[in-house]
């Protein structure tokens, strides 16, 4: 199994991290290839994305402008408020970049953070009151949060997807 391309742009800074978040959401994530087993962060207001859920009324959308940078700058954003350690989060492919659109037209980019420790680093999240679940574990959840973990569960399980 290769590692994901690293990123060479610059990211957008960390005090700004407050604006970043507002229009960013990630997937916080972790394969284990041994076991085959994909989890995902399941967060206590019931959403799936850090640091909060969709907008009320978001819907996927095709949109053109989201830059590889955001993605790392929103794992540094995770790094800093989560406290977690720097090396063991990547983000998992710079192209995994979905966009939903709120119902007041704003637009919310979403990026897959993927932890590389041999184990999902369960008391790390659980700190925040984060649980990692498999995905058939989380029916019940947004649908459109779903939907965009089915995306990743193809592009990591299937080798496919869109951003495959």
């Amino acid at each position: 199994m290769t590692s994901p391309p690293t990123l060479t742009a610059e990211p957008a800074p960390l005090a700004s991290s407050g604006a970043l978040l507002a229009s960013h959401r990630a997937i916080l994530c972790h394969f284990d290839s041994y076991s085959t087993a994909l989890v995902f962060a399941h967060w206590p207001d019931g959403s799936l994305l850090w640091p909060g859920p969709l907008p009320e009324g978001a819907t996927p959308a095709e949109v053109d402008g989201a830059s590889p940078a955001d993605a790392e700058a929103v794992r540094q954003a995770a790094v800093a408020r989560l406290g977690l350690p720097d090396d063991e989060v990547v983000v998992h492919s710079p192209r995994f970049i979905e966009h939903v659109r709120a119902a007041d037209g704003s637009v919310v980019r979403v990026h897959l953070l993927r932890f590389t420790t041999p184990d999902a680093p369960k008391p790390l999240l659980a700190a925040h009151g984060a649980v990692f679940k498999p995905l058939p574990q989380l029916r019940g959840a947004a649908a459109v949060e779903l939907g965009l973990l089915r995306e990743v569960f193809n592009l990591i399980i299937g080798g496919g997807g869109r951003h495959g």
